[in-house]
């Protein structure tokens, strides 16, 4: 029975820490076209944000992994095992999706935000300061 619940951590865990990592290299390869727009060009500072960003990702995403990592102490077969380890990685799955379109959201908003306030300034170049 410890044997299988053993089993079943060493299989979760590099499931979700591949994952996480799989996840945010893809998101965070591709959200630099956002940053760098988000802001004006500025490629140093949506580098640096990005980054942050990122680390944020794997810090939250890391931390949901293991704060869920207890396997029932029922494992007493390779069905059982199966089946909970489908539950651990499905689940986990959904929050890390969940967690992609946030981020993904919220690359989209700050574009737009970003585009709302060149229009106000391209309009109305007094606004520059505020």
């Amino acid at each position: 029975m410890k044997d299988l619940i053993v089993l079943a951590y060493t299989i979760y865990l590099p499931i979700a820490i591949l994952l996480t990592f799989y996840v945010a290299n893809s998101l965070f390869k591709n959200s630099i076209v956002y940053m760098n727009d988000i802001f004006n060009g500025r490629a140093e500072i949506a580098k640096a944000t990005n980054t942050l960003f990122k680390i944020g990702f794997y810090l939250m995403n890391l931390g949901f992994a293991l704060f869920i990592l207890r396997i029932a102490d029922t494992l007493s077969n390779a069905q059982q095992t199966i089946e909970a380890l489908s539950m651990k990685v499905g689940g986990f799955s959904i929050y890390l999706g969940a967690m992609l379109f946030l981020n993904m959201y919220l690359f989209f908003r700050g574009k737009r935000v970003a585009k709302q306030k060149r229009v106000v300034v391209e309009n109305n170049p007094a606004n520059l300061n505020q």
